[in-house]
C-alpha cells in the first residue's frame, strides 16, 4: 500500500510541475529557439517567407503558448526513451534465452543501456524546465 501511495505522490508532482506553468505564467512572454531561428533568419533574409505552417498553430488559429511547446518537448523525450527502454529490454530477455549461461553479462550490459537511455529523458526534462522558466 506505501508503494502505491508514493507512485500516486510522485505521478501527482509531475503533473504538478506540468501544469502549474500553464495557470501561473497565463500572460507570460515565451521565445523559444524557433523565434530565436526566425529572428536570424530575417536578419540574413528579410525577403524569406516561410513555405509551411506548424500544424497546431494552424489548427488553433494562433501560436502556441512556449509552455505548452515545452511540454510537448518533454513528452516526447520521454516517449523516445520509453520505447528505447522496452525495445532493450526485450532484447535482453531474448538474449537471455538464447544463453541463459550469459545472464550476468546481459543484465551488466542492459543496466547501462538503461541508465543511458533515462538520462535522456532526464535531459529531456531538464530542457523544458530551462524553456518554461529561463528563456
Amino acid at each position: 500500500m506505501k508503494k502505491k501511495a508514493i507512485v500516486a505522490v510522485l505521478l501527482l508532482a509531475v503533473l504538478l510541475i506540468a501544469l502549474i506553468p500553464l495557470f501561473a505564467l497565463r500572460g507570460a512572454e515565451f521565445g523559444g529557439s524557433d523565434d530565436a531561428a526566425g529572428d536570424v533568419v530575417a536578419e540574413v533574409n528579410a525577403s524569406y517567407e516561410p513555405w509551411a505552417a506548424p500544424v497546431l498553430e494552424t489548427l488553433i488559429g494562433g501560436e502556441l503558448p512556449g509552455e505548452v511547446e515545452s511540454l510537448f518537448f518533454c513528452v516526447q523525450t520521454g516517449i523516445g526513451a520509453g520505447v528505447g527502454m522496452g525495445i532493450a529490454t526485450g532484447k535482453a530477455v531474448e538474449a537471455t534465452a538464447r544463453q541463459p549461461e550469459a545472464v550476468g553479462q546481459i543484465r551488466t550490459m542492459l543496466l547501462l543501456g538503461l541508465a543511458f537511455a533515462e538520462t535522456t529523458a532526464i535531459y529531456g526534462l531538464l530542457v523544458s524546465l530551462l524553456l518554461i522558466f529561463v528563456v
